[in-house]
């Protein structure tokens, strides 16, 4: 497995020791995520996943493919968290973690996860936590629909209420 994690990050970088950052091509664990974001002063976690789907805008999808320039990724998912922990400081642990490479429709693209003493802080952060990554994140995938044709798209075009289908 080639774990590309929070290791990289530049010197400068601050991260905080509970956290988890990675992008991977290794898939990815719903429950290893729950883990590292699960603590004793933690009240709720909030856990998102997503996945890759069967269609875009209707078109059958075969498979997608995912590209990250990795050093920058794990820099803005730090940047995400210390923001986090700016606006809602009682979080615990944030754990997100990203795959590179060919997915099969089902297979989880990305996990993030928000440890905390309260849910309405631990869904407000999760939520950020994502829709941010989907803005900022230099992370690019390729839909591969099942008629060969092909496309590029960069998940920073997606728009926050996931309308364009990102």
């Amino acid at each position: 497995m080639v774990n590309l994690s929070s290791s990289s990050v530049s010197p400068s970088t601050k991260t905080h020791p509970h956290d988890s950052f990675a992008i991977t091509i290794a898939p990815l664990s719903l429950e290893e995520a729950y883990s590292l974001a699960d603590d004793q002063a933690n009240g709720a976690i909030v856990l998102m996943s997503g996945t890759v789907r069967n269609q875009t805008d209707g078109i059958p999808v075969e498979y997608l493919e995912y590209q990250a320039y990795q050093p920058m990724a794990i820099a803005i998912f730090n940047s995400i968290a210390a923001e986090i922990r700016r606006q809602w400081q009682d979080v615990n642990r944030i754990v997100i973690h990203h795959r590179v490479g060919k997915l099969k429709i089902g297979e989880i693209s990305v996990i993030v996860a928000v440890g905390c003493p309260h849910r309405g802080e631990a869904f407000a952060a999760c939520r950020y936590a994502i829709d941010t990554l989907k803005h900022n994140a230099p992370i690019w995938k390729k839909e591969w629909f099942e008629d060969g044709a092909s496309t590029w798209v960069s998940i920073g075009a997606c728009e926050q209420d996931d309308s364009n289908n990102c």
